[in-house]
């Protein structure tokens, strides 16, 4: 028996808010791979760090709070909690590795695909792992063109994003890579839900109005405890940020080591010294 499949339950509530905490997530995680970019080689490790778990952290917490609109009228869901902060470790991990490559090898090509192509696999593997975590009455099938075509979207947009953080400059181009990356993992994330089919366990002697006989599912109060933890994190990152604004603007350090200035304002210094 199939089940009955219901993606929007509180209408576009969730897919707005999963949006906004992705592109929040991907806002402060491209940032923070830009910001090492010019920053001294000591720092660029704890900025690179930030940013995969800014990034892992909003993926996440995108996925699970569009997973707070998903219900199977038929069957109660719960989640298994090993398997869930699991898909949050793995998407930091692997979104971490990714940005690492693009953090020390620069906007070169293969860094941006070797990097976008990691990225976008480590979203994937959260979205997939978080579904196998569920638990209900039910076996889980998915249409594999379009499983494919969701790791496709990851990976390519993921790669876009990666390159317009590291190549373009200003507020502006900032804000086009962190929608583009919450345009990735959204898209991933509703694509791999069209791709699901819920068959049902259920006894064949079931009356015919199942809502009298079974319980309903409040995915809102299984996953929101959950979301507390990333979600505080993300909110904590963005007040961190805001003490540097040149996290915001991609701009590099005036003076990238105690003490030292750049050679044309060394240089230009010696000239006025000259000219008096």
């Amino acid at each position: 028996m199939q089940g009955t499949v219901d993606g929007f339950t509180y209408g576009l509530v969730t897919p707005v808010a999963a949006f906004f905490m992705a592109a929040l997530g991907a806002a402060l995680g491209l940032r923070c791979t830009t910001r090492s970019l010019h920053t001294t080689r000591s720092c660029r490790i704890g900025w690179l760090a930030l940013g995969s778990l800014s990034i892992g952290s909003g993926v996440w917490t995108m996925h699970f709070i569009a997973m707070t609109g998903f219900t199977v009228r038929e069957a109660p869901i719960s989640y298994d909690k090993t398997l869930t902060f699991a898909g949050l470790a793995v998407a930091v991990v692997m979104i971490g590795i990714g940005i690492f490559i693009v953090g020390y090898r620069g906007a070169t090509r293969m860094a941006l695909i070797t990097g976008g192509t990691i990225t976008g696999l480590g979203i994937a593997s959260m979205h997939y792992l978080g579904m196998a975590g569920m638990r209900m009455a039910a076996h889980l099938a998915y249409d594999t063109p379009l499983v494919v075509l969701s790791v496709l979207i990851a990976g390519a947009a993921s790669t876009g994003a990666l390159w317009a953080a590291v190549t373009l400059r200003g507020a502006l181009s900032g804000l086009g890579a962190s929608i583009l990356m919450a345009v990735a993992v959204t898209g991933m994330h509703y694509t791999g839900m069209a791709a699901l089919d819920v068959h049902l366990h259920l006894p064949p002697t079931l009356p015919a109005d199942l809502a009298d006989v079974l319980p309903r599912d409040r995915p809102a109060e299984i996953i929101g405890p959950m979301l507390a933890g990333p979600a505080c994190f993300l909110l904590l990152a963005a007040v961190v940020l805001l003490f540097d604004p040149r996290v915001m603007t991609g701009e590099p350090d005036p003076y990238p080591r105690a003490g030292h200035r750049p050679r044309s304002m060394v240089r230009g210094g010696a000239a006025r010294a000259r000219y008096r």
